[in-house]
């Protein structure tokens, strides 16, 4: 993959290390120049979506928010959005041949740096306004880079009224920073909603020699969901730790899913289905064990 489609799989923001050894210097240099990139800060880059919003937030006389603020804040998304999001007064004309090409948010800035809405009022809309999968990996991501804690995510929630302040409230409760990146995220916010399960992410199994820090664990249930990126692991080296660490999961009792970026991405029904069938199996299991009868 070139330098573009892996930001694009990462959220939209990497480090130029990452970047180099996934692609090469050369590459991670020669999409800089082109512009297809753009630098941050000190080895920080990301997909330029938000210094476009920043030039359509200038020329409406807005400010730059939601999605597009998010990443100006440094938190990556489950993907970059595709037009740059600017918040307007609620009651200002806007031309259509103004807005076409930007996703427009209506209401009151709030406080703002630079045309960009806080990080208080990115992380209330984007929780409040985005798709569930959408809004949690934001909130993840917040926290994982110490925006907020836990607890004054929360509180901002609660403050939070109007339409969406539900959606809202379950996001921060749910938000979890130990989530590594939105890939992750997105897969969580999935199996949020099937019933039977009980993932957390980066939840520590250790025994005798062994030690691993899964993706998404279930512990009273022996599951362990692994979120599969070629793009960040596709080299031999890469590939014989994994297997050694499922095989290593696996013969110590635990179930091991593996669900690709694509899927999750672009194909939640089938996730949705796969874990859905999983718990029920697991279901029956812990039935079978606590009757001393063998599973069907």
């Amino acid at each position: 993959m070139d330098v573009v489609e892996i930001l694009e799989r990462a959220g939209g923001i990497a480090d130029r290390a990452s970047l180099v050894v996934l692609t090469s210097r050369a590459e991670v240099d020669r999409a800089l120049g082109q512009g297809a990139v753009v630098r941050d800060g000190h080895g920080r880059y990301a997909l330029p979506v938000a210094d476009s919003a920043r030039r359509a937030a200038n020329g409406l006389d807005g400010v730059v928010s939601h999605r597009s603020a998010a990443l100006l804040h440094g938190w990556e998304l489950k993907t970059a959005p595709r037009e740059p999001d600017v918040l307007v007064p609620k009651n200002r004309k806007v031309a259509r041949s103004r807005r076409e090409g930007i996703a427009l948010h209506r209401g009151p800035s709030g406080q703002c740096v630079r045309r960009v809405t806080s990080p208080q009022r990115t992380v209330v809309d984007c929780m409040r306004g985005l798709p569930f999968d959408e809004a949690l990996a934001v909130a993840d991501s917040a926290l994982r880079h110490g925006s907020f804690t836990q607890a004054e995510l929360v509180a901002l929630a609660a403050d939070a009224r109007g339409p969406g302040a539900a959606r809202c409230r379950r996001v921060a409760a749910l938000a979890d920073g130990r989530a590594a990146n939105p890939f992750e995220s997105v897969l969580r916010a999935i199996a949020l909603d099937v019933p039977g399960l009980d993932l957390r992410p980066q939840v520590e199994i250790t025994g005798r020699g062994f030690s691993v820090r899964p993706d998404l664990v279930d512990v009273e249930r022996r599951l362990v969901l692994e979120a599969d990126s070629f793009a960040w692991h596709g080299d031999r080296a890469s590939l014989r730790w994994d297997t050694q660490r499922y095989n290593n999961l696996v013969v110590r009792g635990w179930l091991v899913l593996r669900f690709a970026w694509e899927d999750v991405m672009h194909d939640p029904a089938y996730v949705r289905r796969t874990l859905t069938a999983v718990a029920a199996l697991v279901g029956r299991r812990t039935n079978s064990s606590a009757s001393g009868h063998p599973a069907a």
